[in-house]
C-alpha cells in the first residue's frame, strides 16, 4: 500500500501547510497536526477525491464516552507515537477535534476492494493500539472509519458533516450571530409576505381549484439542509395522476449533461425544467410562468425548512444523479426560494453551473449578499427568463 499521493495535491497540501505555519497555526513537530492544519488537510483531500474519485479512509480514535473536561487526554496522547510509526509518509494524522478526537487520512489505497482496505486498516489500527496501550485503556477508546467518496444516501448526511467536513462546521460556528439574524429576517419577512400577498394566494387558490379536479396545494418531498427531508408546498399546476417518469427521466439526463433541447421545443439550450411539460395545467402554465405556484413556500421558511435565498432543495431522484462534488449542496446552506444562479439565468443553466453558483453563494455568503439577491429577484420574476 506505498503508494504517493499526486505531486500537484502533495504541493498544494505541503503550501497550504506552510502557509498556515507561517500564520501562527503549526503543527507539534513530530508530523503529528494541531486541529486547523489537519481540517484544512481533510478539505483539501476531500476536494481532490471529488475529481478524481478515488477513495479515501478517514481514522477516527476518540473516547467511547465523552470526556467532561477539555484539556489534555493522557490516553489518546500516549497512542499518538505508535500511530505515527505505523503510518506511511503520504498518510496525514493530526488532531481532528483537539484533544479529543484524533485522525489519520489514509490516501491512494490502491485498487483493493473497499471491504478489504477497511479490514486490513482496522486490523492495522487494533495492533498498533494493543501494542502501545494498557487493555483498560483500549476499552475507553473508539475507532471508527469513513469513506469518502462513499456509497452515499440522503441520511447519512448529517453523520458525514461532523466527521468529513468539520471546516463546513467550524464556519458555521462562526457565522452564528450573522445567521441569526438571517433567521429572524426569514421569519418576518415571510409573514409579512404572507399577510401582504393573501388576497392573490386566495385568487390563485381559486384558479387551481376550477381549473382541474385535485387539491389546491401540491405536496412534495424535498431534501434540505444535511439531508433533512420535508415536505415543499406548491400551488398545482399539474393534472393529478402524472407520471412522474418524465421528469425523473429528463432531470437525471440533464444533471448528467445529456439532455435534449429539442425534445423541449428548444434546439439551442438545455434547461433544467421541461419547457413543453404535457403534465402541466393551463393555469399551472401561468402560474409556473410568474412564479406563482411557489409563494406556498414561504410557509416552509416561516418553519424553518427553507430560507428566503439559498439553493432549491433538491427532490430525491434528483440526488441519485449527482457528481460527488453535487452533493455539497447539501451541505453548505439551507435552502431558499431564490438564490444565485435564480438571478443569474435561472433554468437556462447548465447543471453544474449551478452547483458552481450555489457553492460561490455558500463561501462568501453575507447578510448583504442576501439583500442583493433578494433585490434582483423581482425582475428576474417579471422577466419570465428561464421560467417554465
Amino acid at each position: 500500500m506505498a503508494f504517493l499521493l499526486p505531486v500537484h495535491i502533495r504541493t498544494m497540501i505541503a503550501f497550504r501547510l506552510k502557509s498556515l505555519q507561517s500564520n501562527g497555526v503549526a503543527n507539534d513537530g513530530q508530523g503529528f497536526l494541531s486541529e486547523p492544519l489537519f481540517v484544512r488537510a481533510l478539505s483539501l483531500e476531500r476536494k481532490r477525491a471529488e475529481r478524481s474519485r478515488k477513495l479515501f479512509v478517514l481514522m477516527l480514535l476518540e473516547r467511547a464516552e465523552p470526556r467532561r473536561d477539555t484539556g489534555r487526554d493522557a490516553v489518546l496522547n500516549r497512542a499518538i507515537p505508535g500511530i505515527l510509526r505505523s503510518i506511511r509518509e503520504t498518510d496525514i494524522a493530526g488532531w481532528h477535534r483537539e484533544n479529543a478526537a484524533v485522525g489519520v487520512i489514509f490516501a491512494e489505497l490502491g485498487a483493493s476492494d473497499k471491504a478489504s482496505t477497511l479490514a486490513a486498516l482496522r486490523a492495522k489500527a487494533t495492533g498498533v493500539l494493543q501494542s502501545t496501550l494498557h487493555a483498560k485503556d483500549i476499552e475507553q477508546l473508539r475507532i471508527t472509519f469513513h469513506c469518502f467518496p462513499d456509497d452515499w444516501r440522503p441520511e447519512q448526511v448529517s453523520v458525514a458533516r461532523e466527521t468529513l467536513y468539520p471546516d463546513l462546521v467550524k464556519r458555521d460556528e462562526s457565522r452564528r450571530v450573522s445567521k441569526a439574524i438571517k433567521r429572524a429576517t426569514d421569519i418576518l419577512s415571510s409573514a409579512l409576505a404572507l399577510t401582504l400577498l393573501a388576497p392573490i394566494l386566495v385568487l390563485v387558490a381559486l384558479a387551481v381549484k376550477l381549473s382541474s379536479p385535485g387539491p389546491i396545494l401540491y405536496r412534495q418531498k424535498r431534501i434540505g439542509q444535511y439531508g433533512v427531508p420535508f415536505t415543499c408546498l406548491k400551488f398545482r399546476s399539474m393534472y393529478t395522476g402524472n407520471d412522474p417518469r418524465i421528469h425523473m427521466d429528463y432531470v437525471k439526463q440533464f444533471i448528467e449533461g445529456r439532455a435534449d433541447g429539442a425534445r423541449n421545443g428548444n434546439s439551442t439550450n438545455k434547461v433544467y425544467k421541461i419547457t413543453k411539460d404535457p403534465r402541466l395545467t393551463g393555469v399551472g402554465r401561468l402560474l409556473r410562468k410568474a412564479s406563482l405556484d411557489e409563494l406556498p413556500q414561504f410557509f416552509n421558511v416561516l418553519r424553518g425548512d427553507m430560507s428566503l435565498v439559498g439553493p432549491r432543495p433538491p427532490i430525491p431522484y434528483e440526488i441519485e444523479a449527482y457528481d460527488i462534488w453535487h452533493r455539497r449542496r447539501l451541505f453548505e446552506v439551507k435552502p431558499g426560494i431564490t438564490g444565485l444562479w435564480q438571478v443569474n439565468g435561472r433554468s437556462r443553466l447548465a447543471f453544474d453551473d449551478m452547483v458552481r453558483l450555489d457553492l460561490r453563494y455558500a463561501t462568501s455568503w453575507s447578510l448583504w449578499l442576501d439583500f442583493k439577491i433578494l433585490a434582483r429577484t423581482p425582475r428576474a420574476v417579471f422577466s419570465g427568463e428561464g421560467a417554465y
